[in-house]
């Protein structure tokens, strides 16, 4: 039987993770969270783990007394998020926690030998050069869970690097699509939180609101696939039937196609190389009726620009940019800056010296402290 470690258990992935799971007669043997540990015990009494983990050490007390009538061993911190992710009785780990806080749980995961389902963006965006060296080294598999990679992915079964001309990674646009700059200049947070077609958390969506979230999916890509940043294409899809494509040396392009519906790639990314039954719908084409395609507009959403930037200068630039941003969305999110200006910011981040000598863990955490501190300057806060 499947043993699984889920970081990020209570978010969108997260829950969807689990229902796989409880579907496919999974057991779970351990569950992280960075700060809902209310919502991680209602977890913890369903699935019985093992262990658990609360992020914020401020709630740890409080999660070890709500199951002090269990044997679940609680644990909390940057240590037990890499617990959870190197437990010796889980075979994969799926990494779903938000921002960069996901990347030393996957290094851990990467040296325990464990089959990795990858949902989080910054651990390849911050440290793509490290983790894939790693992966490499110790022989383990990333499997990519975001509908667009795997999508690729998928696309990609059978081919070889050579065969490769093009990636075709698509994006929704976000709510603001077809905007001008200066429509966007009262956008509100209800506004930024209202996606077209998928329902995520607040960060992503902001994120994707603001063309960073695809700006971090095109450098991702670059290290899943192993290719220069001039060979991903962003096209922005409306319909999000198309979840992402290549194309080939002879100019022949495949795509996969399906409902917008996260459970898909995440039960493929757990069952892989195989293909099971279910829950997801079946695509109805004659319901969409046509497909729409159009270019991202990257003067007016600089966030994508920015990490377009980052990527093609490479070594710590992609951290800053990382960094930059997820400062700026928790000050919007908190309504301390307007929406514009996180692409102001994270474009600024771009003006910063990273760290220099070669990558280690602890730079790009520097990296990362360089740009939070730079976005807290320039606001004034």
């Amino acid at each position: 039987m499947k043993q699984l470690s889920v970081l990020g258990s209570t978010g969108s992935i997260g829950t969807q993770t689990l229902d796989v799971a409880k579907r496919r007669g999974y057991s779970v043997a351990a569950l992280a969270v960075r700060t809902n540990y209310k919502a991680l015990e209602q977890q913890a009494r369903q699935f019985l783990p093992r262990l658990v983990c609360v992020y914020d050490e401020k709630y740890y007390h409080d999660l070890k007394l709500s199951l002090a009538d269990t044997s679940i061993e609680v644990v909390a911190g940057e240590e037990g998020l890499c617990q959870v992710a190197a437990l010796p009785q889980a075979d994969t780990v799926v990494n779903a926690v938000v921002g960069m806080v996901g990347l030393k749980p996957t290094m851990a995961a990467i040296e325990a030998k464990k089959k990795i389902a990858l949902a989080n963006k910054e651990t390849l965006v911050t440290g793509g050069e490290l983790v894939t060296a790693a992966a490499r080294r110790e022989g383990v598999l990333i499997l990519p869970v975001d509908s667009e990679h795997s999508a690729i992915f998928q696309c990609l079964q059978g081919s070889g690097k050579k065969e490769l001309k093009r990636i075709l990674l698509t994006a929704s646009g976000g709510p603001f699509y077809g905007r001008t700059k200066e429509e966007l200049a009262g956008v509100t947070v209800e506004d930024a939180l209202k996606h077209p077609n998928w329902s995520m958390g607040a960060k992503i969506t902001v994120d994707s609101a603001t063309l960073m979230n695809k700006g971090l999916e095109l450098i991702e890509a670059v290290w899943l696939f192993d290719c220069k940043p001039q060979q991903v294409e962003i096209v922005v899809h409306r319909e999000s039937v198309i979840h992402s494509g290549v194309e080939f040396a002879d100019n022949a392009v495949l795509c996969q196609l399906g409902v917008p519906d996260m459970r898909l790639p995440i039960q493929y990314a757990l069952t892989y190389p195989e293909r099971v039954e279910s829950p997801v719908d079946e695509l109805d084409l004659f319901s969409y009726g046509t497909l729409s395609f159009a270019r991202p507009d990257e003067e007016t959403f600089l966030c994508l620009k920015a990490a377009k930037e980052a990527i093609k200068r490479g070594g710590l630039y992609p951290a800053l940019v990382n960094g930059a941003n997820e400062q700026a969305v928790a000050l919007f999110l908190n309504r301390e800056i307007s929406f514009l200006q996180i692409g102001e910011l994270v474009m600024g981040a771009l003006s910063l010296t990273p760290p220099s000598g070669r990558m280690t863990v602890e730079r790009v955490y520097e990296a990362d402290r360089l740009a939070r501190e730079y976005v807290r300057r320039t606001v004034g806060k």
